[in-house]
């Protein structure tokens, strides 16, 4: 079991840099894989914004390349997700997502929203 909380977002202005942040709760000797971040805009389905693997490999979608960064603590379960020059398209609710090694399950947060306003 795999327990994902997720911090930071809210109002935003244009251009802003936000960093939202999620943390792992594990059983001992659980081991986290996979992590990423996902969204979904009002009224649109779930996407994808980033994943990293356990070893630092990543994955963006075109949309944020160059603008947002993840990035993760394998010590201590966290990912965070570091966004730049945020524009209105990037308002959506964003949700951590994680797998545990052995598991296909997919473990997500309860999701933290960005509302890209001015």
């Amino acid at each position: 079991q795999v327990q994902l909380v997720e911090s930071g977002g809210g109002l935003v202005q244009p251009g802003g840099s936000p960093r939202l942040s999620c943390a792992a709760s594990v059983r001992v000797g659980d081991i986290i894989t996979d992590m990423g971040w996902y969204r979904q805009p009002p009224g649109k389905e779930r996407e994808l914004v980033a994943t990293i693997t356990r070893v630092g490999s990543t994955i963006y979608a075109d949309s944020v390349k160059g603008r947002f960064t993840i990035s993760r603590d394998n010590i201590k379960n966290t990912v965070d997700l570091q966004m730049n020059s945020l524009k209105p398209e990037d308002t959506a609710v964003y949700y951590c997502n994680a797998k545990r090694f052995g598991s296909a399950v997919e473990y997500w947060g309860k999701g933290t929203p960005v509302t890209v306003s001015s």
